[in-house]
């Protein structure tokens, strides 16, 4: 069953969901005239409140929202999903991350943009919007069954990637942290019980924020993202300080390896041109989402009535997920020179901290491990949490969100390889109906971005 699920996997993230990932990122680029490089100043603006809306409808501000997404996207994948790649396709693989998320940039803008021209108004509930309802309102019902599929992969991402994966990666990290950090030595048969406690523990401080709705997760993740920002990047800015001098030769080889591929050395098995591009863009997508759309869910709550302005302000997700946490992550893992020991994953991060800074920075990328995952499970609930109002209505909600805390514990003691590989497979089928939809609604997106452009511009002459 192991081998069936990997296979699979491999198809669904294989060559051909690249390609369309890229390349429907790279025409939207191209349609929208690059967007996230000319207007990118205005979006930043717009998403710290400096250039403020008259007109409100909605639920969170254009910060709220965009850390809500953040909160998801941000998780281990900035961690050991950055140190894979280098692990196994070389620095270069960095640079294909850079690729992958500046044309996710386009898509982002063009999902949420979509988000919010067809999402809905519930008074129980509130805003929902996202590829099941642009899916649905923007092609016609004769498309639900697509977005019907999509919001059931949501669902059973949210439960395994967003969940049990995350609640497991947490219960292995305190675990090892009590002992290694603290000195405590378990003895015979308390592992499970030490990890099942951590669990139940966990699955109470989701519950706390859950339970509130799009409100309170928004004012929890609009805390935590900016703090999680702050321990994180200032630590690794601590060990690039001390490895100055590495930084430019790291730069180098990640654009030089792009493209010729990186030698063998010390633990480093080698690995060609193409093998450094699929790496680094599936790492890439992995990392910021871009395309999958999730990100629309959650700025579909985002107080605005002009959908351009949320989808200017979406797009700076890939931004500070890819180009700004990944590559401090990468310079790190390349500057300390422990990329070449053939370790991989976290602890390859770990490693490259450590060595800079002993013992703090094995605390420190502890530390962000256990803040990255709090946020990516709360922001992956919300996601589940709308596919299942889309799909079995607002009295389900309640149950949806109850069995996501009941099986945190349970994703804490659990071996998850089986049930990774399904997730992992949900997670990247989500992808297909959403850029489907998008490359169809591409000349709505255009026209509403045009139009959005010609009234500002107007407005500014009178």
């Amino acid at each position: 069953m192991q081998e069936l699920v990997e296979g699979v996997g491999e198809i669904v993230w294989g060559p051909l969901t690249i390609a369309l990932l890229v390349g429907t990122g790279l025409f939207l680029s191209v349609r929208l005239r690059f967007i996230q490089l000319f207007r990118l100043g205005l979006s930043l603006r717009i998403a710290s409140g400096r250039d403020v809306e008259d007109s409100l409808t909605g639920e969170l501000s254009h910060f709220s929202a965009l850390t809500v997404a953040l909160s998801a996207a941000i998780g281990n994948g900035n961690i050991a999903g950055v140190a894979t790649a280098i692990a196994l396709g070389g620095p270069g693989a960095i640079f294909w991350m850079w690729v992958t998320a500046l044309v996710g940039m386009a898509t982002v803008f063009a999902s949420t943009t979509l988000a919010l021209r067809f999402r809905v108004y519930d008074p129980e509930t509130g805003y929902a919007g996202g590829p099941m309802y642009y899916i649905e309102r923007g092609l016609g019902p004769k498309w639900k069954p697509l977005a019907q599929f999509f919001a059931l992969c949501a669902i059973i991402a949210a439960y395994g990637t967003g969940n049990m994966v995350e609640a497991n990666s947490v219960a292995d990290t305190l675990e090892f942290s009590l002992r290694d950090i603290v000195g405590y030595e378990p003895r015979v048969g308390t592992v499970f019980g030490v990890k099942l406690a951590i669990g139940i523990l966990y699955g109470a401080l989701i519950w706390l924020v859950i339970v509130g709705g799009i409100r309170r997760i928004g004012r929890v993740v609009s805390r935590l993202v900016p703090l999680m920002f702050v321990v994180y990047v200032g630590s690794a800015l601590v060990v690039l300080g001390l490895n100055a001098d590495a930084v430019p030769a790291a730069f180098v080889s990640i654009i030089s390896d792009a493209f010729t591929g990186t030698a063998a050395t010390g633990g480093f098995a080698g690995a060609a041109v193409m093998t450094t591009i699929q790496f680094g863009v599936a790492r890439g997508v992995f990392s910021n989402e871009a395309g999958l759309g999730t990100t629309p869910i959650a700025m579909a709550a985002v107080r605005s009535d002009e959908p351009v302005r949320a989808g200017l302000v979406a797009m700076n997700g890939p931004l500070f997920d890819t180009l700004v946490v990944c590559t401090i992550t990468a310079l790190v893992i390349i500057t300390t020179g422990v990329w070449t020991t053939g370790v991989s994953g976290s602890e390859l991060t770990t490693m490259a901290f450590n060595s800079a800074v002993p013992d703090l920075g094995k605390l420190a990328v502890t530390l962000s491990l256990l803040f990255f995952s709090f946020s990516s499970v709360v922001g992956w609930s919300y996601y589940g949490d709308r596919g299942t109002g889309y799909l079995f209505g607002n009295r389900r909600i309640r149950v949806y969100r109850k069995l996501f805390c009941l099986l945190l514990p349970l994703g804490a003691v659990m071996d998850l390889e089986l049930i990774w590989g399904l997730c992992d497979i949900a997670n990247g089928l989500m992808a297909v109906p959403n850029l489907i939809a998008l490359l169809l609604l591409s000349p709505l997106v255009v026209r509403m971005t045009r139009d959005y452009f010609e009234r500002k511009a107007t407005e500014a002459v009178v």
